[in-house]
């Protein structure tokens, strides 16, 4: 891993929610939980991918958020991650997920580990 990978670094990103990140249970379009938690840890790989040596990876191996208000599909999603910790190549962020109304509708934690991919692969 490159150097500069220090915990208050932070990732911005904002997508526009889509009928395939549909609440499929519901009969309204609302955004599911897991496109949620998926945007949430694209998030954080794009934070970390700048500092990634080649045949370096990274993948999640732990989710704690909480989806906390809805959002209709179609409406924009931005998630912020913030780096907070680098140990024992773990990494470990904070985010926030709040929509184009200015509602947190998620927060939480995520854990990433640090891979040499071609071992991991075998």
């Amino acid at each position: 891993m490159k150097s500069g990978l220090v915990p208050g670094l932070v990732n911005q990103q904002t997508y526009v929610t889509t009928p395939a990140m549909r609440a499929g249970q519901l009969s309204s379009d609302v955004f599911s939980t897991p496109a949620m938690i998926g945007l949430m840890e694209g998030t954080c790989l794009r934070l970390v991918e700048p500092f990634l040596d080649p045949g370096e990876q990274t993948v999640g191996i732990h989710v704690d958020v909480r989806h906390m208000a809805p959002t209709k599909i179609g409406q924009k999603v931005t998630v912020t991650a913030e780096l907070l910790e680098v140990k024992d190549d773990k990494i470990r962020f904070k985010l926030v997920a709040v929509n184009d109304s200015d509602v947190k509708i998620g927060e939480g934690t995520h854990r990433r580990a640090l891979i040499n991919a071609q071992q991991f692969s075998s």
